[in-house]
């Protein structure tokens, strides 16, 4: 244990968020989600027992949301509806990223096979314990510093 580190976070999953770049993405799945086919070569950690919304508070209490493009967050549009509808989870889970999105940012619903090829390109995947199907998310990293110096 670390002083001031979610506990939730492994070390596992500390090392790939700090060797994580700009714009990588990080894929946090519920319990359901195709990790292993999806994900081949990719750092696959899971978080057994830990909702989605518990993951994500841990994840952004350390991982800064990408300011710099309209939508820093997707998650998996909830199959036999219309963009934008998103499930009771989807909405607490938004709910929470809010404080974290910059002004005029988003969260997008995305298609469930165009979800399926962004996270062919994430850096990594979390698979939580959510149970509750469509509860997948993308984040996209941002950057820490100080401001330009003109």
């Amino acid at each position: 244990m670390l002083k001031g580190i979610d506990p939730v976070l492994s070390p596992e999953l500390l090392k790939i968020m700090a060797k994580m770049g700009h714009d990588d993405t990080l894929v946090l799945a519920d319990a359901n989600f195709t990790a292993m086919s999806l994900g081949a070569g990719k750092p696959i950690v899971r978080l057994p027992g830990v909702g989605m919304l518990r993951a994500v508070q841990a994840v952004t209490s350390l991982l800064p949301l990408a300011s710099d493009i309209p939508h820093p967050v997707a998650c998996m549009q909830v199959g036999g509806t219309d963009a934008p509808y998103l499930s009771a989870l989807q909405r607490e889970v938004v709910a929470h990223l809010q404080a974290d999105l910059a002004p005029g940012a988003s969260v997008e619903s995305v298609e469930r096979y165009a979800f399926y090829d962004q996270v062919s390109i994430a850096y990594a995947i979390v698979v939580t314990g959510e149970m509750q199907p469509w509860g997948n998310f993308i984040l996209h990293k941002g950057v820490l510093g100080e401001p330009l110096r003109a």
